[in-house]
């Protein structure tokens, strides 16, 4: 393959695996790409897609997804801890080989308008494809939910970027855009008071005051009976993940609180774990590239 883009689609379904075992033949049956992940969530009852492939391909896979959401997933019966908008809540597309960022964001529009013109489900622009600057922030352009969508559509500055101010019944509305990668990063903490999250959250995240490349919200897993302060990790290199685990930390403790586990949702850069590891072991002049095994011995397969 010349060109590469990721595309990790997330579904407002993460407990019926009839469900997902449909969106994940969609993508293996699909040529020209490649299922890496397929993540759910019970809590969040949601999943996280991660495909990667060529350009064209990723495009209608992209599409077939969304199509194949729209048909077995209603909003209007979905309950979970994860803010939702749509059946199928957010498309991203990331450049990875020989592709830029502009690239995506013209692949983005070709989808969006596709979803609209044939399942008339309103799409949301955002980040790097967004219309507008209120509209690259996805928390901003979801904010109000399914349930308060159609309200919000009302409003002159919320018209879709492509579709009526007038949400599809079962299916809501849907984002699309570029972005650079990202790392969805959660922290579990040692209570179920959910407050406790979001005030860790509100403190941590760049909108709030915070780091400037992390957002986060708290989330309760109910089934485990402890809350989350769920994380976005949006560039690794100027927030890294021991910063974010080290700040959730710090600020839990003024609760009494401590953190019981972590998980990372879908794929992410081998760089952010290296650098995790060697703040941890407090590793001095540590060099994957050298030091790493399997990076020596892939060396010998070129």
């Amino acid at each position: 393959m010349n060109q590469l883009i990721e595309c990790i689609p997330n579904f407002s379904e993460g407990k019926d695996q009839s469900i997902l075992d449909a969106l994940s033949d969609i993508v293996t049956s699909h040529k020209g790409v490649a299922l890496l992940d397929v993540k759910p969530d019970v809590s969040h009852n949601r999943t996280v897609f991660t495909f990667v492939g060529e350009p064209q391909a990723v495009a209608d896979t992209a599409f077939l997804l969304c199509e194949k959401a729209t048909e077995l997933i209603d909003l209007r019966r979905h309950r979970g801890e994860h803010p939702r908008m749509g059946a199928t809540d957010v498309i991203p597309f990331v450049p990875v080989k020989n592709v830029s960022i502009e690239e995506c964001v013209a692949l983005s529009k070709v989808v969006a308008k596709r979803i609209w013109e044939e399942l008339a489900i309103p799409v949301f622009l955002y980040e790097a494809s967004a219309s507008s600057s209120n509209r690259v922030n996805l928390a901003a352009i979801r904010k109000g939910q399914f349930e308060g969508m159609p309200e919000k559509l009302k409003q002159e500055e919320w018209q879709p970027d492509f579709g009526k101010p007038q949400i599809h019944p079962s299916a809501g509305v849907v984002a699309v855009g570029a972005r650079a990668p990202l790392v969805a990063f959660n922290i579990n903490l040692n209570t179920d008071d959910l407050a406790i999250a979001n005030a860790i959250a509100k403190k941590i995240r760049g909108s709030s005051g915070g780091y400037t490349y992390i957002k986060a919200i708290g989330v309760k897993l109910e089934e485990r009976g402890i809350v989350q302060v769920s994380m976005n990790m949006v560039n690794t290199d100027k927030n890294p993940l021991y910063q974010a685990m080290e700040a959730v930390r710090f600020e839990a403790r003024r609760y009494g609180v401590s953190v019981v586990g972590s998980e990372i949702i879908g794929l992410t850069p081998a760089k952010a774990l290296y650098e995790s590891a060697a703040y941890y072991l407090q590793l001095e002049d540590f060099d994957p590239e050298l030091q790493v095994l399997e990076n020596r011995v892939g060396e010998l397969g070129e």
